[in-house]
């Protein structure tokens, strides 16, 4: 037979913690179960919400592949240049410039 990890008790605990504001974190310690273990065990009872991600950085710039245009546009066989950095390509493209 299995054994039960978490009894009626705690889940009731741990959700109404987690509803009154308590970190996950401090859950976990208080009942000495790992952060992962709460935080499936508030999925299940429908309670846990998860934080946003942080958006990642854009660069609003011009995209590789429109530098590439304007440095072939140069005279530059750009071909095997598809694997650089942006900022190499800039800096190639200030090389003909000049």
């Amino acid at each position: 037979m299995a054994t039960e990890n978490y009894t009626a008790e705690m889940t009731a605990a741990i959700v109404e913690q987690y509803q009154q504001g308590t970190d996950v974190n401090a859950i976990a310690d208080s009942i000495g179960k790992s952060i992962r273990s709460v935080r499936s065990k508030l999925v299940r009872e429908g309670v846990y919400v998860a934080k946003p991600k942080p958006a990642a950085k854009r660069d609003n710039g011009p995209t590789k592949k429109e530098l590439l245009k304007d440095l072939e546009a140069t005279g530059f066989d750009v071909a095997g240049f598809e694997g650089a950095t942006k900022e190499a390509i800039v800096r190639l493209i200030g090389h003909f410039a000049n």
